[in-house]
């Protein structure tokens, strides 16, 4: 028995090796960017670099913020544009329609899953199958069709585009089904009998049921629509509805040299603070939901 014991914690220790090769790459980009947005230029420079912040400054903010001087990411928007727009438009843009769409996309996925899930009618096991063939489908075969669509609903260069074809999750909608499954069919009969109607008791019975698994698919949203640029790329053609991602592209590329570097990383480190931040917030309720989903049905 010690000696299956023994083993057992060796395979242990070794089978961490690769998560902890694993977090190290990941973990080391966003110190990097974390340390680099608060260099100055020559700290940046250093030959070799070091991984520590010797002398902190705030003067790779000042542009990202809105501020002055204007040299920097202020003044590079101002003349990719032509128009007078701050880093916090491309901010509120990108809040907007990440907020919005988690919002919907969300309401409609779990009315979609609970009619999946504890109703019965004709057909529905072949639309739970459309909805899972869906999945499979890459997303970029969907580009032309919905910019077809979009072009001629009058929608290109509009909010309405960079919303309505993000509102359908069908991944959310699988995902919500299943975890569904598993509530009594009593509670929701108990619910009828007292006089409540379908939607109040999705409404009031059934999402906070849910709660743990609509905070990890609201997660999942937000990151997905925060990091979006392809979509936006194609369908936006003005900075007034321009996001975060595209901002972010256009300095990149007109940014040069090593000294604009620091600059780049305090865009970069405003970019990802919000999605950073919720994970952190919401880890426990993420972990639980994703749990939770794999002893459902």
């Amino acid at each position: 028995m010690m000696i299956n014991s023994g083993r057992r914690g060796w395979s242990g220790r070794l089978l961490r090796i690769p998560v902890l090769i694993l977090a190290f790459t990941m973990v080391v980009p966003y110190y990097w960017m974390l340390t680099g947005a608060f260099k100055s230029v020559p700290e940046l420079l250093k030959n070799p670099p070091t991984f520590y912040v010797a002398r902190p400054t705030l003067n790779n903010f000042y542009d990202p913020l809105g501020n002055r001087p204007p040299d920097h990411i202020e003044g590079l928007f101002q003349r990719l544009t032509g128009a007078p727009l701050r880093f916090g438009t491309y901010y509120l843009n990108s809040l907007f329609i990440s907020t919005t769409i988690t919002i919907l996309s969300l309401i409609l996925a779990s009315a979609a899953a609970y009619v999946l899930a504890k109703h019965r009618f004709p057909g529905r096991d072949l639309f739970f199958l459309f909805f899972v063939a869906s999945m499979m489908v890459p997303w970029q075969v969907t580009i032309i069709p919905n910019f077809l669509t979009m072009k001629y609903l009058g929608w290109i260069n509009t909010y309405w585009a960079l919303l309505v074809p993000a509102l359908p999750k069908a991944f959310v909608v699988f995902f919500l089904r299943q975890y569904m499954l598993s509530l009594p069919d009593e509670l929701l009969d108990a619910a009828r009998i007292d006089g409540a109607g379908e939607v109040r008791i999705w409404w009031q019975i059934v999402l906070p049921l849910v709660g743990p698994a609509l905070t990890a698919m609201s997660i999942f949203v937000v990151l997905n629509e925060w990091n979006n640029f392809v979509w936006p790329l194609i369908i936006v053609q003005d900075a007034a509805h321009g996001t975060l991602p595209l901002a972010l592209s256009q300095l990149s590329s007109t940014l040069s040299g090593p000294t604009t570097m620091g600059v780049m990383m305090a865009a970069a480190l405003l970019v990802s603070l919000p999605t950073l931040l919720m994970f952190t917030l919401f880890q426990r309720q993420f972990i639980r939901g994703i749990a939770l989903s794999g002893l459902k049905g």
